[in-house]
């Protein structure tokens, strides 16, 4: 018996979130499903984190404990074998029997595809958020996020009464034609923290709201002085089509 860590893609659009859930399709659900069909007996895998409905991954990882007799690229080769065209293993490798895909992780990095145009487009809108009014300059407002931070205002912690505070290492917002895609790295991201950030700078950006009001919300955090008046920060989320888990990082894992 050894522990694998694997890297997953998958296009979330037909997918309830990555986390199990009785009677639903999930991520998790499908690749316990493949591993039953090569002799797994485990009750759950591990993943690195939680993605919503319809949000995508190109770098999800988890783990599992699997009696495998055969090399990695066959291991691979079998879950892939076994998994629907919508998600993929990209990598395996064998890791420490205590690694967990979650806690051990120093950081997580993800990308928000958006594009401005007039008239929706189906082919895009499947992994990217269509908005009009354009935003021309969404890079103005990038580094207003770097640093450490309560982000109370723009998202809920995992668990109840658990910390708001986040570290982000790396904002960036990148533009080609009439597309922008936001890159954000921290330590760890608050549930629906990005997807609040990314409607809030284009709030900014349309002049429904201002950097000013974002950066007392992130000064002062979930303070309900700021709830009323000019310092309300507009309420609602980027869609999930347009949000990918890019890459979980692990300091300690050598490949």
């Amino acid at each position: 018996m050894e522990r694998y860590q694997i890297i997953l893609c998958y296009d979330g659009t037909d997918f309830v979130g990555s986390q199990r859930q009785a009677a639903r399709r999930t991520v998790q659900g499908e690749i316990e499903k493949a591993l039953r069909q090569l002799n797994w007996t485990g009750k759950s895998i591990l993943l690195a984190g939680r993605t919503d409905t319809g949000t995508h991954a190109s770098g999800q990882a988890a783990s599992f404990d699997l009696e495998w007799g055969h090399g990695l690229d066959a291991l691979q080769r079998a879950l892939n074998a076994h998994l629907a065209s919508d998600i993929a293993v990209t990598r395996v490798k064998r890791v420490a029997e205590n690694f967990h895909p979650r806690f051990d992780a120093t950081s997580r990095r993800y990308q928000y595809c958006l594009f401005c145009q007039p008239v929706r487009d189906p082919l895009r809108e499947r992994f990217a958020w269509r908005v009009w009014p354009p935003v021309p300059d969404l890079a103005s407002l990038q580094s207003i996020w770097l640093g450490r931070h309560d982000y109370s205002a723009f998202g809920t912690p995992p668990r109840t009464g658990g910390s708001t505070t986040r570290t982000v290492t790396k904002s960036e917002w990148t533009s080609r034609g009439d597309e922008w895609v936001f890159d954000i790295q921290a330590d760890a991201f608050l549930y629906r923290m990005i997807r609040r950030l990314v409607f809030v700078q284009v709030a900014v950006c349309q002049g429904r709201s201002s950097i000013e009001t974002l950066a007392r919300h992130l000064q002062q955090g979930r303070n309900p002085a700021l709830e009323h008046g000019s310092v309300k920060i507009p309420t609602g989320l980027a869609p999930a089509s347009g949000l990918v888990l890019v890459e979980v990082r692990y300091d300690n894992l050598v490949d």
